[in-house]
């Protein structure tokens, strides 16, 4: 169905490509099984009127053949099908049942027998196409042509589907962007919302990735294609969803394979209520009514559809709220969880880093003796805006947040001259005529100082310790931005480094202070140089995400067990964000084959457990685990593969809320399940041990029948998400 959509979708659309998508309901009349059921209900609504009023059977004959043929001809073509294939199918019972009654003159009773069950036909059709619906809505972001570039800079509007890897697309200010790629000219703010919920355009320059479906801003693009069509993240969510509609929860699965044993029974016994009073001399008309209300009330089609509607429901509101569940069967295995673990970075975090602090030197004097607000301000954005300078024509996470944080406070950035990056030791350039050196502390400020300076030995010793693993490497590095003078090595990082003799300098040993305080908090120390010497200690941390722990209080109060917090990072880093959000069971340093140990240990003891991942390291986990859900803006392909569930907006809260949600589904499950239950068995009992009306038997086994599959449909609407999130 999915390869089906998206074929669909890419005939040549009318719409503006710049513009919004435009909404692309499926209408009621758009449905066979909707057509056919408003004929037959229309033809038995003028049949009835008349045969109650005793006309002429001419006038409402017609009408009752109408009725039969138009509800009752799918459903029997259906059930003849299966009767092939050696299975006994519910429709074809129903069509028996309301030929049966037919045959002995009930015309009424058989075509309210066909008009209900048509109806619930149709709305069970409509449940499908709304999840159909949904995954329309996803490919319509995505603009059905390109202008593609010719080798010679033509421009070529050509359908999406024919464009390939490598390919170059034009985008103008407005349009929407038609495939997955990579910038390779211009500059432009890019809306993302509705790929990864940011509420903020993103800014977009050469080298950056951009989505599909995203809408372009005021600048005009030019993006090399990443990926085939059919490998597009909007294509990706389409096929997991298609995959989640096809699949079938363990309940549907065990009510399957009892029902064909249930309906041949129900066949059996309906013959033998047949033939057995007839052998005894009870009166044909009567035996073969009551025989037909029998097997209508005794058949099991309320216990068929009390499962699926529920969890297929569950999944397509979730969906819409940016959770793609990738089957019934995790739908349903969601909201027995009882243990959660989750990831540190990428997932409680934003995995992106960020200047957390600036700290300049001389500007902490204990007692309140150093410099006004205002000076240590400006003092502050001053050696900001040199670091900044410096790391602008670098591409590592580190410089990208050092350049954002001075761009965030509006700082203004000279233009860095003699660009030079060393792997594990930082960035050294010119600015405003002055050496600014911005990296690890090891290399900047030297290793054998930290260790030594309490004793005052001297600085540049040979038998100085390596490095320590908090470096600044710049391995990520465009050939570009090198230039031909030699990487510093530790040994020129020592000596280039601001002190001689017997002891450090008062400078270095405050900025080694700083470093151990930010290090000892959890957060990453960068340190800025200039003129070779110190004169800032920049702060980087991994921001958490917006209410994580809100996230974490609402998984323990819905699982009744304390969140675990599973990382390979420093046990500092994660003691520093399990206070944060308030986690009480913290594993820090571990390896791939640790977190799964973790969770394989968690289910010995009985927990069923859900983990929470985005890397290729979390992969082992997310498969290892009972249920899996991965972050999807930043998550790894493999996590994505791996994960049973994808958040893709990477919004915590919708984490408690998926498997609230799937707690009510499997709730409103077992409550169908009653509900099928006890309506079979009141009006089988009823047909049994006294005289059960067919119309009325018809009524209450069909009516069973739609209720219960308008209580599965209840969990469609947006209150039962708010529910489910509160």
């Amino acid at each position: 169905m999915a390869a089906q959509l998206v074929d669909e979708h890419r005939q040549p659309s009318p719409a503006a490509p710049g513009g919004p998508p435009p909404p692309r309901p499926t209408r009621l009349t758009a449905l066979p099984e909707v057509r056919w059921a408003a004929l037959a209900a229309l033809a038995f609504a003028l049949a009835f009127p008349l045969d109650l009023a005793g006309a002429p059977a001419w006038t409402w004959g017609p009408l009752y053949a109408v009725c039969y043929a138009a509800g009752g001809w799918e459903p029997g073509q259906a059930g003849l099908v299966a009767l092939r294939a050696r299975t006994l199918d519910v429709d074809l019972l129903m069509v028996v049942a309301a030929l049966g009654a037919a045959s002995i003159g009930q015309f009424l009773d058989g075509g309210l027998l066909i008009v209900i069950f048509a109806t619930s036909g149709a709305l069970e059709a409509l449940a499908t196409r709304r999840t159909a619906d949904s995954v329309r809505g996803l490919l319509d972001l995505a603009p059905a042509t390109a202008l593609r570039l010719a080798a010679d800079g033509t421009e070529q509007r050509v359908e999406v589907a024919e464009l390939r890897v490598g390919d170059t697309v034009a985008v103008r200010p407005g349009e929407r962007l038609p495939a997955d790629g990579t910038v390779v000219e211009g500059a432009s703010d890019v809306d993302q919302a509705t790929i990864t919920g940011e509420p903020l355009p993103v800014a977009k320059r050469a080298g950056d990735g951009v989505f599909a479906g995203t809408l372009n801003g005021t600048g005009a693009l030019r993006v090399r294609v990443d990926r085939d069509p059919g490998d597009f993240v909007i294509a990706r969510i389409v096929a997991m969803v298609e995959e989640a509609s096809e699949t079938k929860a363990p309940t549907q699965l065990f009510i399957e394979k009892v029902e064909q044993r249930y309906s041949v029974g129900v066949v059996v016994a309906t013959l033998a209520l047949f033939a057995v009073p007839l052998a005894l001399g009870a009166e044909f008309t009567e035996t073969l009514l009551r025989a037909m209300t029998f097997m209508i009330v005794a058949s099991p089609c309320a216990v068929v559809l009390a499962t699926m509607p529920p969890l297929l429901s569950a999944i397509a509101n979730a969906g819409r709220h940016g959770v793609l569940v990738k089957s019934a069967v995790v739908m349903e295995r969601l909201g027995e969880v009882s243990q959660v673990a989750l990831d540190k970075t990428g997932t409680l975090t934003e995995g992106a880093p960020r200047v957390a602090a600036v700290r300049v030197l001389g500007q902490e004097a204990p007692g309140g003796g150093g410099a006004t607000a205002t000076s240590a301000e400006a003092a502050r954005d001053t050696a900001l805006a040199l670091a900044a300078a410096a790391e602008q024509p670098s591409e590592h996470p580190l410089a990208r947040a050092v350049v954002d944080a001075a761009n965030e406070r509006g700082l203004a950035l000279e233009p860095a001259h003699a660009f030079a990056s060393a792997p594990g030791s930082g960035v050294r350039a010119v600015v405003a005529g002055q050496e600014v050196r911005v990296g690890s502390p090891a290399a900047t400020l030297g290793e054998r100082v930290r260790a030594a300076a309490p004793l005052g030995l001297a600085h540049g010793c040979a038998d100085a310790p390596p490095a320590p693993p908090h470096e600044h490497p710049d391995s990520a590095r465009h050939p570009a931005e090198r230039t031909s003078q030699p990487a510093p090595t530790p040994t020129r990082a020592l000596a280039d480094a601001p002190l001689a003799g017997a002891e450090p300098a008062p400078e270095v040993a405050e900025a080694w202070r700083m470093v151990d305080e930010e290090e000892g908090a959890g957060r990453t120390a960068v340190v800025v140089l200039v003129a070779g010497r110190p004169v800032a200690v920049l702060a980087v941390e991994d921001r958490t995400r917006p209410g994580a722990a809100d996230a974490v209080a609402a998984l323990r109060e819905l699982t009744g067990a304390e969140p675990a917090l599973l990382t390979g990072d420093n046990g500092r880093a994660a003691a520093r964000l399990a206070a944060e959000t308030g986690i009480g069971d913290v594993r820090a340093d571990l390896l791939p084959q640790d977190k799964v140990a973790s969770v394989r240990a968690w289910q010995e003891a009985g927990h069923r457990v859900l983990v929470v991942g985005d890397g290729v390291n979390d992969a082992p986990a997310l498969a290892a685990a009972h249920s899996g859900i991965a972050m999807g803006r930043a998550g790894s392909d493999l996590a994505l593969e791996t994960a049973d569930a994808v958040v893709v907006r990477d919004e915590l809260g919708t984490v408690p809320a998926v498997v609230a949600l799937s707690r009510r589904a499997r709730r409103v499950v077992r409550q169908n399940l009653v509900i099928a239950s006890v309506c079979i068995g009141t009006l089988v009992a009823w047909d049994l041990f006294g005289h059960l009306p067919l119309p009325l038997g018809v009524a209450g086994h069909e009516g069973s029948t739609v209720l219960v599959g308008l209580n599965g449909l209840r969990l469609l609407r947006g209150a039962a998400w708010k529910r489910a999130a509160a």
